[in-house]
This record gives C-alpha cells, sequence and structure tokens, in this order.
C-alpha cells in the first residue's frame, strides 16, 4: 500500500510533533489511532530515522506490523530521538537542525538459497532491505543503507556484524527474509 502526498506529509508532522512533545514532557504523546484515517489505523511496521546534516542522529522501528501506523510513526520517532542506546537523548538544540526519514515496510518475504553465494546473486540493491537471523541473533538494513553499502557482499557483511556475527560467518542455519518499503522525508 502506497501512501498519498497528504498521508506522508501527515506522518512526518506526527513524528516530528511527538519528537517536540518528548522534549517538552519527557515521554512519548499520546495519540488515538481512531482520530486518523482508515490508512493510517491499518496495522504497519515502520522504521524514524533521524539525522542532523547528514549523520546518522537516532533509529528505531519495527519489523512486524503489531500496532497502527500512526502509533507505529509516533512511538518510533519518540524511541529514535530519546531511547537509540548509540545516542544521548536528543536536546532542544538540536531539534531545529533534525531531518526525519520514514521508512514504511511491506511484510518481509523468507527467501530461499543453497548458499552465500545463491544468496548474493539474488539481492537487488537499492530494493531490498534484509532480515538475517541465525541462532539467537538477528540484524536488519532498511533498503536505505544500500546508498552507503552499494556492493551486495559489504552490505551482507555488514549485516553480519550488526547482527553480532563475524564477517565470514556461514551456516546452513542462516535465515535470511527481504522486505521493501515506502520512503518518506
Amino acid at each position: 500500500m502506497s501512501l498519498n502526498k497528504a498521508l506522508q506529509q501527515q506522518l512526518l508532522e506526527l513524528a516530528r510533533n511527538a519528537i517536540g512533545y518528548g522534549l517538552q514532557h519527557g515521554k512519548s504523546m499520546p495519540i488515538e489511532s481512531s482520530d486518523y484515517s482508515e490508512d493510517l489505523q491499518e496495522l504497519r511496521a515502520s522504521f524514524v530515522t533521524l539525522e542532523i546534516k547528514h549523520q546518522l542522529r537516532g533509529c528505531i522501528g519495527m519489523l512486524e506490523a503489531v500496532r497502527p501506523l500512526a502509533i507505529d510513526i509516533v512511538e518510533n520517532a519518540y524511541s529514535a530521538a530519546f531511547k537509540d542506546p548509540r545516542f544521548p537523548p536528543l536536546k532542544q538544540s538540536e531539534f531545529p537542525e533534525l531531518d526525519i526519514h520514514l521508512s514504511i515496510l511491506e511484510p518481509s518475504v523468507p527467501m530461499n538459497f543453497d548458499s552465500e553465494t545463491d544468496l548474493i546473486s539474488q539481492l537487488r540493491p537499492g530494493i531490498d532491505g534484509l532480515i538475517l537471523q541465525e541462532g539467537g541473533r538477528r540484524g536488519t538494513f532498511l533498503p536505505s543503507v544500500w546508498e552507503s553499502l552499494p556492493d551486495p557482499n559489504d552490505f551482507l557483511r555488514h549485516l553480519k556484524l550488526k547482527a553480532g556475527l563475524p564477517v565470514d560467518y556461514w551456516s546452513d542455519n542462516v535465515k535470511v527474509s527481504r522486505y521493501q518499503c515506502q520512503i518518506i522525508s
């Protein structure tokens, strides 16, 4: 489902308002999904990515759709600004410089492959987001990560690192799913 420009703008405003509310109140902004259109009430998974001067400042999201999209955006925006463990909580002075990017995920689809080489040959740079799982370890890269890691081999190696695995790790138990998303910024 692709969201029209008006709904995209509404989601960006929701994310910015959620962060502003968090700065003022120190907690997530309460909303009722029933106050929004049916499209924003649908259960959808999203990621909110924050940047300042093209540098990552926070990124939090959900891989599975467990709450209405409007609520998912509000919660992920708040978490990206204040709970991403890689960064200190956002400061008021940073708020005006913040660029917000939303990724609305389609459901993931398991990939079938018989080797690492086979997996790499199936990757679609710039299109696929990937979820890699091995045992209790899991990592994901949004499709936008292809911009900084355009080579499929590098993309997969870095995804392994993110999942807590060595870059040269491979086993027949590795599971990979792919997904696409609509980017809003």
